[in-house]
């Protein structure tokens, strides 16, 4: 699903280059949960980005199920990120003023998604995460774990290729965290790719294998 080959990173510093990334060589498989941990300022969030395709200043090669991603042109890449990869974020990213139902159907909407199929699925999917009596509520109106789970469902509910997660627990409190835990073990063992960067042990411990970044290399 993702191979990395000698994929580097660099900015400008001075009158050089500061490395954040160094022969990252990396093979994640179809239904494979991988962790990604190291301390802060290792790589993580730039690999992340990377793999998300919101970063394409790397050098290396880069293979998303099955397309050379440095050779895309930005219509391309656009197109590829839109159908393959759903986000997952520390923080919610919610929009106020929509409910949870409209939150939902705001990613399908993007996608031309046909408007019955579009209830179909939220319907599904609010039934499948058990927030069906939530679909009527505005984020602020629910707890930071439930406006967590609506935003896994709604990085679910287009059925990407990949889910990626940035500290998907870091804002919540242990019980609500360890439900969301719960539910990406869930998604895995359905068959769903998850890469995960997480600073908490015992969250990366359920991931099926770890990876650790330090310095921009992998350990």
């Amino acid at each position: 699903m993702i191979r990395l080959h000698n994929l580097e990173k660099s900015v400008a510093a001075g009158n050089g280059q500061l490395w954040l990334l160094r022969q990252i060589n990396l093979d994640v498989a179809a239904g494979d949960f991988l962790a990604i941990t190291g301390p802060s300022g290792a790589g993580k969030s730039t690999l992340l980005s990377i793999l998300g395709l919101m970063d394409n200043d790397f050098s290396g090669s880069f293979e998303l199920d099955g397309k050379p991603v440095q050779t895309l042109n930005a219509k391309a890449r656009q197109s590829l990120q839109r159908d393959a990869i759903g986000f997952i974020f520390q923080q919610y990213h919610l929009i106020d003023e929509l409910t949870v139902a409209e939150n939902l159907d705001l990613p399908l909407s993007y996608r031309n998604v046909p408007s019955a199929e579009r209830k179909a699925r939220v319907g599904d999917i609010l039934d499948r995460f058990q927030i069906v009596g939530k679909k009527d509520l505005y984020p602020k109106q629910l707890s930071g774990g439930q406006q967590q789970l609506v935003a896994v469902a709604r990085a679910t509910i287009t059925r990407p290729k990949v889910l990626l997660a940035d500290e998907p627990t870091g804002a919540l409190h242990t019980s609500q965290g360890n439900m969301i835990m719960d539910l990406l073990a869930e998604l895995n063992a359905g068959g769903a790719t998850i890469v995960m960067v997480t600073h908490n042990e015992a969250n990366a411990a359920r991931a099926g294998r770890q990876i650790q970044l330090r310095d921009g290399w992998i350990g």
